[in-house]
């Protein structure tokens, strides 16, 4: 969808309250929303979804307040961003990124299938990620898996350029030895 498109769909909801229009942003915008909280959640769809969700209704409920200085996914990934914040400082100390990894399914064994390698590959990422810092693994979410450039980030997670860079910098170390540890060579 272009900005222009964005900015006309965001406008309809926030004068008009024309749910058909908000609607469409969330049919456009729901799987990226979705895979940042799907990285940060390593995996867990349930939860994901249940985030993604939250996120719509803030967005919302605070459409009046997207001014257009940037474009409305990055706007969207600030409010993903704030709501993951949110949740995380309240289950600070109920669940670690640890037991996220832990959760996860085990792989069948002996089936060598496209389907299997994929899950089992997935599987590797989200007990990858699981390794890092939460801001680590933000940073990272946000540039490898979603795009976004360093000055993006900073912006959608409220800190300096230089922080952002520390945090890429130091969890693609960890993701390099981790991997590496772990069969990835290269």
């Amino acid at each position: 969808m272009g900005r222009l498109n964005d900015l006309s769909l965001v406008t309809q909801v926030a004068v008009f309250h024309n749910r058909r229009a908000f609607d469409q942003l969330v049919r456009e915008y729901q799987s990226p929303v979705r895979r940042f909280f799907l990285s940060q959640t390593m995996g867990n769809e349930a939860l994901s979804d249940d985030l993604a969700q939250d996120t719509f209704l803030k967005a919302y409920t605070h459409i009046g307040q997207f001014r257009g200085t940037s474009n409305f996914l990055t706007w969207l990934t600030r409010i993903a961003y704030n709501v993951w914040y949110d949740y995380c400082r309240s289950e600070k100390g109920k669940v670690k990124s640890e037991e996220f990894a832990a959760a996860l399914p085990a792989t069948p064994e002996g089936n060598s299938s496209l389907f299997t390698l994929h899950s089992s590959l997935k599987m590797d990422l989200y007990t990858s990620l699981a390794q890092l810092r939460e801001e680590e693994r933000t940073c990272i979410t946000l540039q490898l898996i979603d795009g976004y450039q360093i000055d993006e980030i900073a912006g959608i997670m409220k800190m300096p350029t230089g922080t952002v860079k520390s945090h890429l910098k130091r969890g693609k170390e960890k993701l390099a030895d981790y991997l590496r540890q772990n069969g990835y060579d290269r």
